[in-house]
């Protein structure tokens, strides 16, 4: 199996993104999965009472925000593990968490290790584009990120962290540019980049 982490900033375009990689792939008949790292995080922290949703998983204590990682990091590698050799599996996530003590890394150590992927892939948009996304998805809350000095910011801690996470497995690190209106192109490359 050949695992690639898809990362980039909320309101880049990840999951639809990766819908474009499952319709792709489901087309060739090829064996794959599109895991959520954060559906992994908050199916946990709802179970134990920490949260009711996911925008405030960010706002979680960092100690709390490791455990989950962790718990989260066991079970995606359990069902990534199921495709057998030729499978396909795909982890939706971040490089880095803006919280308000700070970055926090989504790929540290402890998760990076035994996740152990080939690629780790950094979704970006202009900052423009993403402010205009997050404004047209109304079913999520991310103020704490409506802002194009904040997105900067961002898109570069996210590209610092994917590549220290990546010296530390070997796996290599690749940007796609997620253009708007056209989200199959970054599928596309995506793919490619784990055949």
């Amino acid at each position: 199996m050949k695992m690639g982490i898809v990362t980039g900033i909320p309101g880049v375009g990840k999951t639809t993104v990766l819908s474009k990689v499952s319709e792709i792939l489901s087309l060739e008949n090829r064996k794959y999965k599109i895991m959520n790292y954060g559906d992994y995080m908050l199916n946990t922290a709802i179970s134990e009472g920490f949260v009711s949703n996911r925008d405030e998983m960010r706002k979680l204590p960092l100690s709390k925000q490791r455990e989950l990682q962790l718990i989260a990091a066991k079970k995606i590698v359990e069902d990534a593990e199921k495709l057998g050799e030729d499978g396909l599996a795909f982890i939706d996530t971040h490089a880095v968490i803006r919280t308000p003590a700070g970055y926090l890394p989504g790929l540290p150590k402890h998760v990076i290790e035994i996740l152990s992927p080939q690629v780790i892939f950094l979704l970006e948009s202009s900052p423009e584009d993403i402010l205009n996304r997050q404004k047209r998805d109304k079913g999520r809350t991310r103020s704490d990120y409506a802002d194009i000095n904040v997105i900067n910011e961002t898109i570069n801690f996210a590209r610092y962290a994917a590549m220290a996470s990546a010296v530390l497995v070997g796996a290599s690190v690749k940007i796609v540019i997620n253009k708007e209106g056209d989200p199959s192109i970054a599928a596309k490359e995506i793919i490619s980049s784990m055949m």
